[in-house]
């Protein structure tokens, strides 16, 4: 999928620390001047409507099983990781989103 194309972006965690809200909000701010609606979910309650899903390396099967044909971002750590800045730039300047 083409980053521009993406309208929904989903950031699925487990535990609801706030480390994933504070990722979500990031992403909000990095993305305000795209057309994206950036939304926290838990893992096992992924919208059927995402566009791209967001997530740990520790839940990214978990996050495949439930995100239907959405591609899965998997991340290491929530602030400053490449896998979500590739992300950010796929969406603002077009780009294939991977999984």
């Amino acid at each position: 999928m083409n980053g521009k194309d993406v309208r929904k972006l989903v950031i699925a965690c487990d535990a609801g620390m706030g480390s994933s809200v504070m990722l979500a909000g990031q992403l909000r701010k990095a993305l305000k001047k795209s057309d994206v609606t950036v939304e926290h979910t838990p893992v096992d309650s992924i919208p059927a409507d995402a566009d791209v899903v967001v997530t740990h390396t520790g839940l990214a099967d978990r996050a495949r099983r439930g995100a239907g044909g959405a591609p899965v971002v998997a991340f290491e750590v929530y602030l400053g990781d490449p896998a979500v800045d590739r992300l950010v730039k796929a969406i603002k300047d077009g780009g294939e989103v991977g999984g």
